[in-house]
């Protein structure tokens, strides 16, 4: 979203291209090839079925053609090329339409493990492969719909919906936990995190989650789970607007992490 940002998103050619430097390929290879270790076991199935569907290359950086190819195909979604952050609006307005904005830049070598902005490999490795799936799809797009139409106090509590299950969500069935949060599964620290003892992981409850706060450069101390990924077409039909109002007259939950210094 809209806010200073440290990276630069590279330009497409006239013919769509966007020509990457060799040390980004290098980059997007490592963290390429440490989340296929990372991932099997602790992803859930319906996000390893879409990183089988879309085959994307080890050793390179995709382009985003490529994958516009597999979503058209599978749940008539694709790409749009954005720059680094974008404004609350744009990004509502582009899930409305079923496009996914993409950040064509990827993060430093310094910020391998945990990067605040989102890059290529963030919305690409983490949050394409769900969009293979009907249910993820139909929510993400409800979503977009919703927040075009929110005010701009309402969207506050929207993106608190966002942020716990599109970026940080997590499923918990006969209780085992996976996880199908963009923003863990192209984490390499924050996939191991979740795993651990550390967090705590409460289940899916619709106000509550918007009642949640959270920063975003840290690791999540709270998760919320659902029990499957076809709960998200449950979520889709709860008057949603109305949690946001029922929220907002509770108010914000205590936070549960330090305030952030300075």
């Amino acid at each position: 979203m809209s806010k200073a940002t440290n990276y630069t998103a590279r330009l497409p050619d006239a013919n769509g291209f966007i020509q990457y430097p060799q040390n980004e390929h290098d980059i997007w290879q490592e963290l390429y090839s440490r989340q296929l270790v990372n991932l099997p076991g602790r992803a859930c199935q319906a996000y390893m079925d879409g990183l089988d569907r879309l085959a994307l290359p080890s050793d390179r950086i995709p382009q985003l053609n490529e994958i516009d190819a597999v979503l058209q195909q599978t749940t008539g979604w694709k790409t749009a090329a954005v720059p680094a952050l974008i404004s609350f609006g744009k990004f509502f307005e582009l899930l409305a339409n079923k496009s996914f904005p993409v950040a064509t830049f990827i993060r430093s070598r310094e910020e391998l493990d945990y990067l605040q902005e989102p890059d290529i490999f963030h919305e690409v490795f983490g949050h394409c492969p769900l969009l293979t799936n009907p249910s993820f799809a139909h929510f993400s797009h409800l979503y977009g719909k919703l927040g075009l139409a929110a005010s701009k106090q309402d969207r506050v509590f929207l993106a608190r919906l966002y942020w716990f299950t599109v970026e940080f969500g997590v499923i918990r069935g006969n209780n085992d936990l996976s996880i199908y949060g963009g923003g863990i599964l192209s984490s390499p620290g924050e996939t191991d995190f979740v795993m651990g003892d550390e967090p705590e992981i409460r289940a899916f409850d619709l106000v509550d989650v918007m009642r949640t706060p959270y920063r975003i450069d840290i690791m999540q101390p709270i998760y919320y789970a659902i029990s499957d990924i076809c709960e998200l077409d449950k979520i889709a039909e709860m008057d949603i607007m109305g949690a946001v109002n029922k929220a907002k007259q509770l108010g914000l939950f205590e936070a549960t992490y330090p305030a952030k210094a300075g």
